[in-house]
């Protein structure tokens, strides 16, 4: 497995493990039985919680581009140093987004998806 894959093993990771803290929070503000259900008018999740929840939601959003890209790297056998590092750069960019985001540290959230972004340019100018 490349290095480039190995990343987007471990961002489709973070991805599929963010949404668990935010889920027991709903359990725990709403109960399970309403939890499970579509209530009328549900219990507000605590702040941090939704705005893991956002965070959350971004990530997917983004994991389609940075895939993407990094599946079509990989079929025109596209790596090189630059590839490598912004893949790791981006899992790195996308936890520390998650935690900024999650316990609302200002400009931290801003920027770590801006190097998140610039990370994908840098892999598209690499196919380009």
């Amino acid at each position: 497995m490349t290095s480039e894959l190995m990343s987007l093993t471990w961002v489709a990771a973070l991805s599929a493990v963010m949404w668990v803290p935010y889920i027991l929070n709903t359990i725990a503000v709403r109960g399970l039985v309403t939890a499970v259900g579509y209530p009328d008018n549900p219990a507000p999740l605590a702040d941090w919680a939704q705005r893991m929840k956002a965070a959350h939601y971004n990530s997917v959003e983004n994991l389609v581009v940075f895939a993407t890209l990094v599946l079509v790297a990989n079929a025109a056998g596209i790596s090189t140093d630059v590839t490598v590092l912004a893949c790791e750069i981006y899992f790195w960019a996308r936890l520390v987004h998650l935690l900024s985001f999650t316990f609302a540290v200002p400009w931290v959230r801003t920027l770590s998806f801006a190097i998140g972004w610039m990370s994908m340019v840098a892999l598209l100018i690499q196919m380009l």
